[in-house]
């Protein structure tokens, strides 16, 4: 049935859904209703720019994955998922899209109760971007006599540990970045309208690099400058970049929804020594925290190793410096799983990825030079070879 190019076989999706139902036994659950786009990706395949109306994989014991939304995303779930018995697509009529007086959860209960799922222990997503209160109670309403039980971020853990083949387009996602840092510093410079140079990383990141295509990352380019870079999650407006300020460019090259996030920050004009002395810093910091990036330690042992560090030189950061990142869809390309930051105390394994994010926001801009990471058998693997300095043009 499927006829788009399939990013991995059928024998990954079935380890997948193997994976997870263990994940399901352990809680309890007889089945499970997943609406995170990414979530549906890695147990269907399904892709398209759906996740604004109400769209889920129903995953029971049995059998494969039963993909549901908007009918006219049927096609599109046709030509992206695994499966190929019609039964296992299914579609509720338009009149209930965004309409007051229906809702699709109460078309979804139906489904459910089709399945023999009346009186079943199910999982929702409760917390999650794409799980209203209004469908949790639409859904409540309509199979009352089953149990629902919150399985936020379980389908998530399962996704930490990447395949060969995930972390081969995470490879290519991280040449398609190089090459937007690349083009940053080439061509910014005093004068330069910062939408202008928006389009430039844009260009760059769909074009991609070295032959693979770029996807459309998961968050939009974040670079502030001067006193806007205080802060960490502003954009873009069409204010000429200015000499003497500093901008940091947060961006992620993507490719078949791999994300590879990675961060570094431009100074035009002359460098204050206060940013130089930022600058090394978390440079040693990175050093310190990337020597504890290895299978068997924990993922606070990066986190403490970098604070230690940072704080020696008299620099302080109080928020988590990585987080878990793979395949996303907006508005976030991390995980929402292991982070890195004191109390977590996930073992690290081959196999999993992070962006190590050690931020510095000054009291007259910010500094972001970060790391898209592989852990390794013996230890880890910088997925990026961008320069990790201080641009200064």
């Amino acid at each position: 049935m499927a006829t788009y190019e399939k990013n991995f076989t059928n024998a990954e999706y079935q380890r997948r859904i193997a994976k997870t139902r263990l994940a399901m036994s352990a809680a309890g659950l007889e089945a499970i209703v997943v609406c995170d786009p990414s979530n549906m990706s890695w147990l269907t395949g399904y892709d398209g720019w759906s996740f604004y109306v109400y769209q889920g994989v129903i995953l029971t014991h049995e059998g494969d994955p039963i993909w549901w939304g908007r009918a006219m995303d049927v096609l599109g779930a046709r030509r992206t998922v695994f499966m190929d018995n019609e039964d296992n697509i299914r579609g509720y009529d338009d009149t209930f899209v965004q309409n007051p007086d229906k809702h699709p959860m109460q078309e979804l209960a139906i489904l459910l109760s089709e399945l023999g799922l009346e009186t079943a222990n199910i999982g929702v997503e409760m917390d999650n971007y794409y799980y209203s209160a209004t469908a949790h109670m639409k859904l409540l309403e309509g199979l009352p006599t089953a149990n629902f039980k919150d399985c936020s971020g379980l389908v998530n853990w399962q996704r930490a540990v990447k395949s060969e083949r995930e972390i081969e387009y995470m490879q290519r996602a991280a040449r398609i970045v190089e090459a937007m840092h690349a083009r940053i510093l080439e061509c910014a410079e005093p004068g330069m309208r910062k939408n202008d140079l928006i389009a430039e990383i844009y260009v760059t990141g769909i074009r991609g690099a070295d032959g693979f295509w770029g996807d459309y990352p998961a968050i939009v380019p974040m670079a502030p400058s001067g006193m806007d870079a205080t802060a960490p999650h502003l954009t873009w407006d069409d204010r000429p970049m200015e000499n003497n300020e500093a901008t940091f460019f947060e961006i992620a090259g993507a490719h078949r929804r791999y994300q590879c996030p990675q961060s570094r920050t431009l100074f035009l004009g002359d460098v204050p020594q206060k940013y130089r002395d930022a600058e090394s810093a978390v440079l040693d910091a990175i050093d310190a925290g990337l020597a504890q990036a290895k299978p068997g330690n924990q993922a606070q042992d990066i986190a403490n190793a970098f604070n230690a560090t940072l704080n020696k030189a008299g620099f302080e950061k109080d928020s988590r410096c990585g987080y878990a990142i793979g395949l996303s869809y907006p508005p976030d390309w991390g995980e929402r799983t292991i982070s890195f930051r004191r109390g977590d105390t996930t073992i690290l394994e081959p196999g999993m990825t992070f962006h190590f994010m050690p931020a510095l926001w000054l009291d007259d801009g910010g500094l972001e030079i970060t790391e898209p990471i592989l852990i390794t058998e013996s230890g880890h693997e910088c997925l990026c070879t961008t320069p990790r300095e201080l641009w200064v043009k």
